[in-house]
């Protein structure tokens, strides 16, 4: 049997990941490297010329404005080494499936909740790295529902507590390129019109079920093609939506087999996580730098500011 390039491609291995960022002067100087590539630059003035006062801290010879190396990044005020984040990072991308905040602080040895920060904080960088990427050409599109309980006997769209998310894949030549997943507020024309106008790239060629919300991709320039395949096991035969119900499958797996439960709250960064990993499983070896170059990009995220994403998602 042939061996997939994907599943079986050269990831980072732990002796490499030791190797390259195993101390903190080797974690702070590719911050540095990748913060400053052609040097420390002062915020304030522009200037090259600085002294160091310490480690990670600089002054500006012209303005006398003191920066730190993790300043503005999502590292900002952090208390623990760089050698903490650099593993963390490590494990989240290099894990099919992800980890958990409470794996993550036993690989760490830190408390849970600070694993959990460190992990969110992460994820949030994968959302806001994804966020303004737009899936055009040929799509496919479906609607899912993940989490909840089954109450008063209640099923499917009657069931309370489910989070409804849509899944778009980017197809190329019968195979799947890019991922999009975005939880939305409930399955309505309105809410896939904004949908689509924020994630698709008009003209794109969208194949969808026949849920009646879909129709509203044609209102931002899409051309739809809806399919009627009914319920049941055999909805998700159609090879039309081949790509689109494995990956919807992996990622209920994924949910299932990593966390005890994923809040309603956080769902938008777990979406992310999966997806960030899924739209570079061809270069795992170099995921982590990338992964590094937007956490340098990203401004700081305090837990107070992590809950206000929540609630803006």
């Amino acid at each position: 049997m042939r061996k997939s390039p994907i599943h079986f491609g050269p990831g980072m291995s732990l002796p490499e990941f030791q190797a390259q960022y195993g101390t903190e002067e080797q974690c702070r100087a590719a911050v540095a490297r990748l913060r400053w590539p052609r040097g420390v630059v002062c915020p304030r003035c522009g200037s090259r010329g600085h002294c160091v006062l310490g480690r990670g801290q600089y002054q500006c010879n012209a303005c006398r404005h003191q920066v730190s190396l993790t300043a503005g990044t999502i590292f900002h005020a952090t208390k623990l080494p760089l050698t903490y984040w650099f593993l963390a990072m490590y494990l989240l991308s290099q894990n099919k499936k992800g980890i958990s905040s409470l794996a993550l602080a036993r690989q760490l040895g830190v408390s849970q909740n600070t694993a959990w920060q460190i992990k969110h904080k992460l994820m949030q960088v994968m959302l806001e790295r994804e966020s303004g990427r737009r899936l055009g050409g040929a799509l496919q599109v479906d609607d899912a529902y993940i989490g909840g309980e089954l109450r008063e006997n209640k099923r499917g769209r009657g069931s309370p507590n489910k989070i409804p998310i849509v899944a778009a894949v980017q197809t190329q030549r019968g195979r799947p390129k890019r991922l999009k997943l975005s939880r939305v507020r409930a399955f309505s024309q309105a809410e896939i019109h904004a949908w689509s106008r924020h994630h698709l790239v008009p003209g794109s060629e969208v194949i969808s079920d026949g849920l009646s919300c879909f129709r509203a991709v044609a209102q931002t320039g899409c051309q739809h093609s809806p399919r009627i395949i009914g319920s049941g096991p055999r909805a998700v035969e159609p090879p039309e939506f081949l790509w689109v119900n494995t990956v919807l499958g992996n990622l209920k797996t994924t949910l299932r087999g990593t966390y005890h439960a994923v809040r309603g709250k956080h769902v938008p960064r777990y979406l992310a996580e999966f997806q960030y990993r899924f739209n570079r499983r061809h270069d795992l070896k170099h995921l982590l730098r990338r992964l590094l170059y937007a956490a340098v990009r990203t401004p700081p995220m305090p837990y107070r500011l992590l809950t206000l994403a929540e609630a803006h998602w």
